[in-house]
């Protein structure tokens, strides 16, 4: 039960940092992300990242265009082996990307890794969001 307990405080930590990204700040993601060459996230807008590099570059990029964000995680379940352990759930909140307002709904699956700093995620993966495409196509096309 410790080990269930020490990634539920890392979900915590990576919730955290997700909430001051949605307002602008990615700087707190970089503490709770592993920094390996195989880290991966599959955002709600599409695509997929590899790489701390990317990873972290997609989340910074994010946060310049989010404000007034906040989310949560709701129907949380976690797994846990060894060093390797996951959580499934549902993210629901709001943002304002570009000043218009998005709302979260999404099923999310975070895998998280036991490494000297201690639990770090490595993989991030929600449910597509039809509504933060659309927007982002909408501004890719004013540019």
């Amino acid at each position: 039960m410790a080990t269930v307990d020490e990634v539920r405080s890392a979900s915590q930590r990576f919730y955290s940092a997700l909430n001051r990204m949605v307002n602008g700040d990615a700087a707190l993601l970089g503490d709770i992300w592993s920094h390996g060459a195989g880290v991966t996230t599959m955002h709600p807008i599409g695509g997929r990242e590899t790489g701390w590099d990317q990873v972290g570059g997609a989340w910074a990029q994010v946060a310049q265009l989010a404000s007034d964000g906040q989310v949560t995680l709701n129907d949380q379940a976690i797994q846990a082996s060894g060093d390797m352990a996951y959580e499934v759930g549902v993210e629901r909140g709001q943002l304002k990307l570009a000043g218009e307002l998005v709302n979260i709904e999404q099923r999310v699956t975070n895998i998280y890794r036991r490494e000297a700093g201690g639990w770090k995620i490595v993989h991030h993966h929600t449910d597509i969001s039809s509504g933060m495409g659309d927007l982002l196509s909408r501004l890719k096309a004013k540019a």
